[in-house]
């Protein structure tokens, strides 16, 4: 059974993530990156929305009767079988695992422009992706 008061609580945390990100999305690219803790707060602000949105996925796929996504990629492009979102959408939201991965695992030395480059990006996608959630949540039975 879908816990709504589990994924409104992910939402709220990724809401105050978000807001966050936006202040440093507005700071001047120079400004950003004369400091390196406006990166590694961007990282962290990125990697806990981002793990938050794989959390809610993974929730909605698998109380819906799927099984468990193959990966986290997989659980934004498992959203569009579920009717959350467009597929479109879906592949453009998964995106964002690589990307939590990437700051996570620290695959290549992550470029700080990189990461200033993918806040505004996360300030545009980040409340669709919750705007869809919402939707979805309000067409299930109440219960």
């Amino acid at each position: 059974m879908i816990d709504r008061r589990l994924i409104t609580r992910k939402m709220s945390l990724i809401l105050e993530d978000l807001a966050g990100m936006i202040r440093l999305s507005q700071l001047p690219r120079e400004q950003y990156l004369k400091d390196s803790i406006n990166e590694a707060l961007a990282e962290r602000y990125l990697e806990r929305a981002i793990g938050r949105m794989i959390d809610v996925n993974f929730h909605l796929v698998t109380e819906s009767g799927h099984a468990p996504p193959k990966d986290y990629h997989e659980s934004f492009v498992l959203l569009g079988t579920l009717g959350v979102m467009t597929a479109d959408l879906t592949k453009e939201m998964a995106m964002a695992a690589g990307l939590r991965n990437r700051i996570v695992h620290e695959y290549d030395d992550i470029d700080p422009e990189r990461v200033y480059e993918a806040l505004p990006v996360a300030v545009r996608q980040i409340p669709v992706y919750l705007d869809h959630i919402q939707h979805f949540l309000e067409k299930l039975p109440q219960g």
